[in-house]
C-alpha cells in the first residue's frame, strides 16, 4: 500500500468492525500529514490524517481528520468503551475513535504527548490511559480525567508496559526506568538517547525483560524488576526500531532489531553468552564503579570551574555546623533542578568555613527530594571526615515568596472564587506544606474566619494574593497556570470533590482571542503559499520539458534561457519552502497556546464535567465565539 506521504506513527490492532454477522477484521492505522483543514475553519496547512486499511486487502476502510496533529498511538479499550477503541495523541490534546471513525472523546493536555499506553495501572479491573508530553509529565487518565501525575527530568519519549501494574519510560537526556503503580522501582541515565523500548523474554524465564534501542547502536536487555543487564549488544550504527515476532518461522517469537542503514539481527533466549558468575559480576562492579568515578570527576571539574556567586533570586540552602568543625565538601541530588541530577560544592582552601550557601532554582512548581551529602572535618588538612546525609523536601511552590499583604490598588483584577467551608488552621497546614514559610510569617488572620497572604514569584515578580473571609475563598492573580495550580493543591489537600468557581481573567481572553487571530493569519499565509509553490510547481514542469525540446533541437540559447529560468524558480520556491516552515512552526506554537488556556481554565473547577467543558472551548474557539468563551472561563458553563 502505497501512502504517498510521509508517515509520522504506525499501529497495528484488532476491531469489532461490523459488516456482517460474523465478520471482525484486522486494521493497521497509519497517521499521514497532509495540506487539510485544521481548527475547521481556523487553519488550513498541515493535516493529519488516520487511515484504517484492512491487513488481508490493503482497502482504504475509513479516513479521518485529526485537527491537532498525530504523534502517538495506541489501541485499547478504556472503562467506558464497550469495544477497543483508537487513541490519538497531538498537540497538547488526546483524541479518542471508534472503529467507525466516530470521535469519542476529545481532551487536553498539558504539552504535546510523546507517547501512549492503555493498561490496568491501579489493577481495579479497568484500563487507565498513561500519557507521557514534552512537559516532563507522566500522567493516568481514568476515562477523562487526570488522577495521577508523575514529574519527571526530561520529556518523555518513550512509554510501554508491563504486567501487574507496571510500566516503562524513556527521557529524551538518556533516562530508562520502571515504575510499580507509581512508585519508581530503579532507572539508569545514559549519555546516548533512547530511541526503542520493547519487552520481549530473552532468558526464557517466564518474566519480560525491557528490551532499550540506542542512539549509539546499543542494544541491552534488563531485568524489569531491578534493572539488572543480562544481555547487550552493539550494532554499527543507530537504533531504527525494535520488534517481535516469529521472523525466521521457528514456532516462537524472536527479537528483531534493525539500524538506521537497514542492518537486520535477531535475538532469542540462545543469544545469551554463557559466562562465569565470578566474571560477570566483577565486569558489572567494575563498570559501576567506573561510572561513578567519572560522574565525581566531572562534578569537580565544574565546581572547580564555577564561581561561588549566589543568582538572584533564588532558593537559598544554608549548609552550617553548630561547632568550629568545617565543611569540606558537599553533594546534592536532586531530580530537575542541576544539569546532571548532581552538584557538587567544593570550595577552595581559603574559603573553607562552617557554612556552605547553595543556590536552587526549580524549573517548574512540583515538589521535589533533595538528598544532601556533606563532609565534616575539623580542619582542611585533615585526610578523614565525618560524612553527613539527610534528606529534605523541597514544597511545590518554594519559587514564591510571602510578602506582606499589599494596597487596595496593587491586588491583581484578575481572580477565581468559590465557596469553602473550613477552618483556617487547615489553610495554615495547607500553606506550610506547599511553601517555604519564613519564621515571621507574613499570613494576616483572626484564627476564625478570616486568613489572607500574598505570594510573590521568584521567576517573574508577579504578585498572587490568596483571601478567605466570611466562607469564600479568592485567589488574585494575573498568572492562569498558578491559580489553577493553587486551586488544585487546595481540592487535594482538603478532599474536596467539588468545586464551582467564578472566575474573572480578562488578559487571558484577550491572549486567546489574539491567538485566534494568529491562527487565522497564519492560515491566510498558507493558503497564498500553497497556491504560488503549486503555481510554481507547475512552471517548473513545462520549462523543464521545453529545455528538453530545446536541447534535442540543437537551440541552444533558448536552452540556456529556459534553465535560467528553471533556476530562479527553484530558488523561489526554496525560499517559500522555508517560509512555509517557519508560518508550521508559528501555527504549531500558537495552537499549543490556546489548548494550555483551554486546559488550565478548565482546571480552575473541580467537578466531573471537565470533558463536556473542554468540548464547550473547542467549539467556542473553532467558531470565533468569544462571548461563550467569556463565559466558559467565568462559569465553566455556556
Amino acid at each position: 500500500m502505497n501512502v504517498e506521504r510521509q508517515q509520522d506513527a504506525i499501529k497495528f490492532g484488532i476491531f469489532r468492525l461490523i459488516r456482517n454477522a460474523q465478520n471482525t477484521t484486522e486494521l493497521a492505522i497509519n497517521p499521514i500529514p497532509m495540506h487539510c483543514e485544521v481548527y475547521r475553519n481556523l487553519l488550513h496547512r498541515w493535516h493529519c490524517f488516520i487511515i484504517f486499511s484492512l491487513v488481508d486487502t490493503y482497502i482504504d476502510d475509513s479516513i479521518e481528520n485529526i485537527p491537532d496533529g498525530v504523534t502517538a498511538i495506541a489501541i485499547g479499550k478504556l472503562n467506558f468503551m464497550k469495544d477497543p477503541a483508537i487513541i490519538i495523541g497531538g498537540n497538547c490534546s488526546i483524541q479518542v475513535f471508534d472503529c467507525k471513525g466516530n470521535e469519542i472523546l476529545w481532551t487536553v493536555t498539558g504539552d504535546n504527548v510523546r507517547s501512549i499506553i492503555v493498561m490496568d495501572i491501579d489493577l481495579d479491573g479497568s484500563n487507565e490511559l498513561l500519557v507521557g508530553s514534552d512537559d516532563y509529565e507522566i500522567r493516568e487518565f481514568k476515562d477523562d480525567i487526570i488522577v495521577n501525575e508523575i514529574s519527571e527530568t526530561s520529556s518523555i519519549c518513550s512509554l510501554i508496559s508491563f504486567s501487574i501494574g507496571r510500566f516503562a519510560y524513556a527521557l529524551d537526556n538518556g533516562t530508562v526506568g520502571v515504575y510499580d503503580k507509581f512508585r519508581r522501582v530503579w532507572r539508569v541515565k545514559s549519555k546516548s538517547s533512547v530511541n526503542f523500548l520493547e519487552k520481549y523474554d530473552l532468558d526464557g524465564d517466564g518474566k519480560e525483560e525491557l528490551i532499550t534501542g540506542w542512539s549509539n547502536g546499543k542494544i541491552d536487555a534488563r531485568n524489569s524488576i531491578t534493572g539488572e543487564v543480562i544481555f547487550r549488544d552493539v550494532l554499527s550504527n543507530s537504533i531504527a526500531g525494535v520488534v517481535v515476532g516469529d521472523y525466521i518461522r521457528a514456532g516462537k517469537c524472536q527479537l528483531i532489531v534493525v539500524s538506521i542503514t537497514g542492518e537486520v539481527r535477531g535475538y532469542d533466549n540462545t543469544s545469551l553468552k554463557v559466562e562465569s558468575g565470578v566474571q560477570t559480576n566483577v565486569i558489572h562492579d567494575l563498570l559501576q564503579k567506573r561510572q561513578i568515578l567519572m560522574s565525581e570527576l566531572n562534578n569537580y571539574t565544574k565546581a572547580s570551574n564555577e564561581g561561588q556567586g549566589i543568582p538572584e533570586p533564588c532558593v537559598l540552602l544554608t549548609l552550617s555546623t553548630n561547632n568550629s568543625m568545617i565543611l569540606k565538601a558537599v553533594t546534592i541530588f536532586a531530580e530537575g533542578i542541576f544539569e546532571d541530577e548532581t552538584h557538587v560544592v567544593h570550595p577552595d582552601r581559603e574559603c573553607t568555613s562552617s557554612e556552605l550557601k547553595i543556590a536552587l532554582l526549580p524549573p517548574k512548581d512540583i515538589l521535589l527530594d533533595i538528598h544532601i551529602r556533606a563532609f565534616v572535618g575539623s580542619c582542611v588538612d585533615n585526610d578523614q571526615f565525618h560524612v553527613f546525609e539527610l534528606t529534605r523536601q523541597l514544597p511545590k511552590f518554594s519559587m514564591y515568596l510571602l510578602v506582606s499583604f499589599p494596597e487596595i490598588e496593587d491586588i491583581p483584577e484578575s481572580f477565581v472564587k468559590f465557596r469553602l467551608v473550613e477552618r483556617v488552621q487547615r489553610l495554615d497546614l495547607w500553606l506550610s506544606q506547599n511553601f517555604i514559610v519564613p519564621q515571621k510569617t507574613p499570613v494576616k488572620t483572626n484564627g476564625q474566619d478570616f486568613w489572607k497572604v500574598a505570594i510573590s514569584s521568584l521567576r517573574d515578580s508577579s504578585l498572587t494574593c490568596v483571601t478567605f473571609e466570611k466562607e469564600v475563598m479568592s485567589i488574585y492573580s494575573v498568572n492562569l497556570s498558578l491559580t489553577a495550580d493553587i486551586v488544585q493543591t487546595l481540592a487535594s489537600y482538603l478532599n474536596l470533590d467539588q468545586i464551582d468557581s467564578i472566575a474573572e481573567f480578562p488578559k487571558v481572553l484577550d491572549d486567546l482571542w489574539e491567538n485566534i487571530q494568529s491562527v487565522k493569519t497564519l492560515q491566510q499565509n498558507a493558503v497564498k503559499l500553497n497556491a504560488s509553490i503549486a503555481d510554481s510547481s507547475t512552471l517548473l514542469k513545462n520549462l523543464i520539458v521545453q529545455a528538453e525540446d530545446f536541447r534535442l533541437l540543437d537551440d541552444t540559447s533558448n536552452m540556456e534561457k529556459c534553465l535560467n529560468d528553471i533556476f530562479h524558480i527553484d530558488k523561489q520556491m526554496i525560499q517559500n519552502h522555508q517560509v512555509t516552515c517557519e508560518n508550521h512552526e508559528q501555527l504549531l506554537v500558537t495552537l499549543k497556546k490556546i489548548n494550555n488556556i483551554i486546559q488550565n481554565a478548565s482546571r480552575l473547577r473541580v467537578n466531573n464535567n471537565r470533558t463536556d467543558t473542554i468540548t464547550s472551548y473547542r467549539q467556542a474557539v473553532a467558531s470565533e465565539n468569544m462571548t461563550v468563551l467569556k463565559k466558559l472561563i467565568e462559569s465553566g458553563n455556556k
